[in-house]
């Protein structure tokens, strides 16, 4: 609870003051306000827990999806140990904070009438955004849906977050054609912030509309791309290779009026065109002269390169573009980015009205097209309705991708199983007016450890409760060995054993010899000094990596939750 200044003693107004002093002189500054779902990890350690009843098995040695109900902060600390560098792209839709849309912090809802919501709301997303980050790829972009109550509040919280360099662009959606006719400008639009780990991200091309390429020749169809330079940081002064005149044939005009052009002035090819911008200054051509020399003929119907004329008499001179693809613009108006699209999508499920507002699978789907290639691993730590996982599975089966969900949500109302989880149920077997798709999904739930009143209880009881984390981490679920004392998994690639107790060592290593492969196996072993028991393992003939538990898992919620640095850990 917020103290009032009275309740101040003279010592603590003296270190507010301090902290005022130390504060930036730019950039966004917020008063942080505490949040019981990350107090609780002061005194208890996130875990996982499987419930197995529902887990969908379709496609065997086919990659596994992840449904994690919980609060998404617990959820991306379990993350952090089993998924750190390994998530490609993340897309969240959090609450966009309009002071009347139920947004719940600290378990209260907050409205327009509270004078810490904007530092409550930055409070939420920093700290998620912050663990958010660790998960991202080197590679790894985040998309976040916003509106304009915290899009400047949101955009200067990522520049902090992310890096300023790293924003990419601010892509606006047209979500209501007609707009909020209710506001002084009827407001149709919502944005989406888009930011890179770093500078290997890459943002793809989109594939351009059928029917887009309406021209065609011998060699297929195509669209005309000006040959100028339209960069305006390239110029004859800098690129003056890229300067020179190009001689029209006007006499050539085909039915496209396309004529064709040479390098070489004569009789017939006697107009000479250069690249020039729109206010007549020098420019420069894109290609050089090798590699026009190569696309040209005497013939527009033949040549790669050809020249048009402008309505002022001037010449043009273009290239005959094939390509299938084109860089996405940052405004999205298409009908099927809509927000009533998202609703649509739903119905077609025959979960009409079990959720407010969902985004559209279209917008989504979009997004990933942008971000991921085919075997990308994908996080929505906002799931809400599920969107996400059914864009994914549906670009799956349109590229025949084997990219990966993980979905977390907390189950208020119900939402993780009654929507989240029926919704990808029914995308996977096919519902309503959807053909199946199939696919495997685990759904676990968030459990939390308390730390006991030693090192030792602490440790004993978090390895006993480890098996689903290492699963996720390893990516095996299939079940190979069961005992008591020691565990095994595995997948098509290897094994992951976990050792609860040193003494199952020469169990372990005999039950190895039984196995009919010779998969590489991940050994996570309990030990309360951090021991990889390495002499131990030196006779087994497999392919092996020693991992000692939980002083692995310990050092990662040290990391993120730095308050737990002290104590029994």
């Amino acid at each position: 609870m917020t103290k009032t200044l009275e309740e101040y003693t003279k010592d603590e107004l003296i270190e507010v003051i301090k902290g005022l002093k130390r504060r930036k002189k730019f950039g966004l500054v917020w008063e942080d306000k505490p949040e019981e779902v990350v107090r609780l990890c002061d005194t208890e350690l996130p875990v996982l827990e499987e419930v197995t009843n529902r887990a969908i098995d379709k496609v065997k040695d086919a990659p596994t999806n992840l449904i994690i109900e919980g609060d998404n902060y617990h959820s991306l600390s379990v993350l952090n140990y089993t998924h750190t560098g390994k998530i490609d792209v993340i897309y969240i839709d959090p609450p966009y904070n309009t002071g009347g849309s139920g947004f719940r912090y600290d378990d209260k809802i907050l409205d327009s009438t509270d004078q810490y919501r904007h530092s409550k709301w930055l409070s939420f997303m920093g700290k998620r955004l912050e663990l958010a980050k660790s998960l991202l790829s080197r590679k790894g972009i985040i998309f976040i849906s916003i509106d304009e109550n915290e899009a400047a509040r949101l955009k200067l919280l990522c520049d902090e977050v992310f890096s300023a360099e790293n924003y990419i662009t601010t892509i606006t959606v047209q979500v209501n054609k007609g707009g909020r006719d209710y506001l002084p400008i009827a407001v149709t639009h919502e944005y989406i912030l888009c930011y890179a780990k770093s500078s290997d991200a890459k943002i793809n091309e989109l594939e351009k509309e059928v029917g887009s390429l309406k021209q065609s020749d011998k060699d297929g169809k195509y669209e005309l791309r000006e040959l100028r330079n339209r960069n305006p940081r390239f110029n004859r002064a800098n690129r003056p290779n890229l300067y020179y005149p190009i001689y029209v044939n006007p006499d050539s005009k085909n039915t496209s009026n396309e004529c064709a052009v040479s390098l070489t002035k004569s009789d017939v090819f006697s107009v000479e065109a250069l690249p020039k911008n729109s206010k007549g200054d020098d420019s420069c051509w894109r290609w050089g002269k090798p590699l026009l020399e190569k696309n040209i003929t005497q013939v527009p119907d033949t040549s790669q390169v050809v020249a048009r004329q402008k309505r002022d008499g001037g010449w043009n001179i273009y290239e005959k573009s094939r390509k299938a693809t084109s860089k996405a613009k940052s405004i999205w108006d298409e009908t099927e980015v809509r927000t009533e699209q998202g609703t649509i999508d739903l119905r077609k499920l025959g979960m009409g009205g079990l959720f407010d507002h969902p985004k559209p699978v279209y917008l989504i789907k979009k997004c990933l097209k942008l971000a991921t290639d085919k075997n990308s691993l994908v996080l929505d730590y906002m799931a809400g309705s599920g969107t996400t996982g059914q864009s994914l599975l549906e670009l799956n089966k349109e590229d025949g991708g084997n990219r990966r969900f993980i979905l977390c949500t907390n189950n208020e109302n119900q939402i993780a199983e009654k929507v989240t989880y029926e919704r990808i149920s029914r995308v996977i077997s096919g519902s309503g007016e959807s053909e199946p798709i199939p696919a495997n999904v685990r759904y676990f739930k968030t459990s939390l450890v308390s730390k006991q009143q030693t090192n030792d209880q602490t440790r004993i009881e978090l390895v006993a409760r480890s098996t689903e984390m290492i699963c996720l981490r390893e990516d095996t679920f299939e079940k190979v060995i069961d005992t008591k004392m020691f565990k095994v998994f595995g997948n098509a690639d290897h094994y992951a054993a976990i050792v609860f107790e040193p003494e199952a060592i020469v169990l372990l290593k005999d039950a190895l010899t039984k196995l009919k492969d010779d998969k590489a196996i991940h050994i996570y072993i309990f030990s309360l000094s951090n021991d990889t028991y390495e002499s131990d393992f030196a006779d087994l003939e497999r392919t092996h990596e020693l991992r000692p538990i939980p002083e692995s898992i310990l050092e990662v919620y040290r990391r993120i939750h730095k308050s737990q640095s002290e104590g029994v850990l």
